[in-house]
């Protein structure tokens, strides 16, 4: 096993690094606090294919609960630690999770969840001793603290379920198969993602993102199976990402299109002190980069980004280089494996430049937990065919270019305008920071396209900034797509994992309407 191998030969170095607290893990503390979660899996009587729930903040105990876990046959559902009490009871509900771990950060919570989820039978929490937790929760330490460190007789494979982001209703929870090998074998899966990626053995791994998003829980698990360090960032700050680069010798990263912007709004002499000559790769995914901003990155960082686009479900994915991206600007990529359809709502192929929703064929092996009506819908009759409700096209070059996610699109006047390209166009403006755009009402027109946006520090959100921010928007597009009017917030509900959580937004201007149809 990689851990095993690592603690043997490698005890002492770090496995794990978690700034800016400065917390390491050695390979050796990391093989054994995996090994101690197994056996409080076995000892809380789960077996393979039960279920267990972590909800925590970015700290050690996390990869090393699901490292654990995943010795023991078990699905394991990371909770978004941003989630109210009663979001995250309908997760370990949902779940129908047996053992819950958390921690002390998150105590506020925490202590509301026993009430909530009557099918939990064990609650362990990290440093539950600073915050006076009493029964039913252990302490990490105590529980799993004193566990045997070697490994469990029955080992087997297990696997996360994670939960969509729930942007566009309650999140669902995606059931994938277990592959059938030994937890000390990597899988077929692991080592093309690994591939794709550009991943090597004994690479600087940082991640800047939430460890309860896929896209971190899974490139880190890969990252530690190529016996690579993990630097794991406990929040996300731009000047602190350049600073870790330089520090820690960092090779590859995976970020979020938000990030990039985040650093390009960095102040001049910074971006320009930073050392990021160690990197080799860095990946992208999780929403569509504005075309502006990746130009920037490519020219500061060099041709090293590398692009995908997949869903948590796992049912497709396209991957796009740099050299690539260059020649087909705002792509995200060739299919990997399946098939793209572009289908318009009657089921009828769009011909190429022309959006419609798109479909993958050819790998379809997931269904949304204990929901077979959504699981249905996901497919097209054939059975091998499904969506997550994404739009774009293809170009004459089989590239697909995304639109929007289907549930945003604003219908004003009868004309369908799709709000992400006016979305990108804003950010560009330096004068903003993060920019969402939605339908509000208009009895009219029905909706009416208006933007929310948070304009960079020191730069203040009045009528002169809404009526500079409109001309520039009528300067580079049709002017239907443009905003009418701009409303301004100190910071957009926009996800950790860098998706914008537009129905907090919706519904500052549609609570007094029963209906959509105006």
């Amino acid at each position: 096993m990689y851990a095993a191998e690592q603690a043997a030969e490698h005890p002492d170095e770090p496995a794990l690094i978690f700034e800016p607290s400065g917390r390491v893990v050695t390979w050796a503390e990391y093989e054994a606090g995996a090994n101690q979660m197994a056996h409080v899996v076995r000892d809380s009587a789960l077996r393979g294919g039960d279920h267990l729930a972590l909800f925590m903040e970015n700290i050690p105990e996390v990869l090393i609960a699901e490292a654990g876990a995943e010795r023991t046959g078990v699905y394991f559902t990371p909770v978004n630690s941003y989630l109210s009490a009663d979001e995250v009871a309908y997760v370990i509900n949902n779940s129908e999770s047996r053992l819950v771990v958390t921690s002390e950060a998150k105590a506020d919570v925490a202590f509301q969840l026993p009430a909530l989820c009557p099918g939990v039978e064990r609650w362990i929490m990290v440093g539950a001793e600073g915050r006076g937790a009493a029964a039913p929760f252990e302490s990490w330490e105590e529980a799993v603290g004193t566990a045997p460190t070697d490994h469990v007789a029955d080992e087997e494979m297990g696997a996360p379920m994670v939960y969509s982001s729930g942007t566009t209703g309650r999140p669902k929870g995606i059931l994938r198969p277990v592959a059938k090998i030994p937890p000390s074998d990597t899988s077929f899966a692991v080592l093309g993602i690994a591939g794709l990626w550009r991943f090597r053995e004994h690479m600087v791994y940082l991640s800047p993102a939430p460890l309860y998003h896929t896209a971190p829980l899974v490139s880190c698990s890969v990252a530690l199976r190529m016996k690579s360090t993990c630097v794991v960032m406990e929040h996300f700050d731009p000047a602190l990402f350049l600073d870790l680069v330089a520090r820690h010798r960092v090779t590859h990263s995976q970020v979020v299109p938000t990030m990039f912007s985040r650093l390009l709004k960095l102040p001049e002499p910074v971006r320009a002190a930073a050392d990021v000559s160690s990197l080799e790769w860095v990946i992208h995914a999780a929403a569509p980069c504005p075309v502006p901003v990746k130009e920037q990155m490519i020219e500061w960082f060099g041709p090293i980004l590398l692009e995908y686009y997949a869903a948590s479900e796992g049912n497709g994915g396209t991957f796009i280089t740099s050299e690539d991206w260059l020649e087909h600007r705002g792509s995200v990529g060739k299919p990997l494996l399946v098939r793209i359809e572009i289908l318009d709502d009657d089921g009828n192929e769009c011909p190429a430049g022309s959006p419609g929703t798109v479909w993958f064929s050819g790998a379809t092996d997931f269904e949304y937990f204990h929901d077979p009506e959504k699981t249905a819908s996901s497919r097209r009759d054939d059975g091998n065919t499904s969506t997550v409700g994404d739009v774009g096209y293809l170009d004459e070059d089989g590239y697909l270019f995304l639109t929007d996610r289907k549930a945003h699109m604003i219908i004003s006047g009868g004309v369908n305008i799709y709000p992400q390209e006016t979305e990108n166009l804003l950010v560009t403006h330096p004068k903003v920071m993060d920019a969402a755009v939605i339908g509000v009402p208009n009895e009219d027109l029905g909706e009416e396209v208006k933007a929310v946006v948070q304009p960079v520090e020191g730069v203040a959100g009045d009528h002169d900034l809404e009526r500079e921010l409109i001309a520039f928007c009528r300067a580079h597009l049709a002017h239907f797509k443009c905003p009418r009017t701009i409303d301004f917030m100190d910071e957009l509900p926009r996800l950790a994992t860098g998706k914008l959580y537009k129905g907090p937004l919706r519904e500052r201007y549609w609570a007094e309407h029963t209906t959509r149809i105006v």
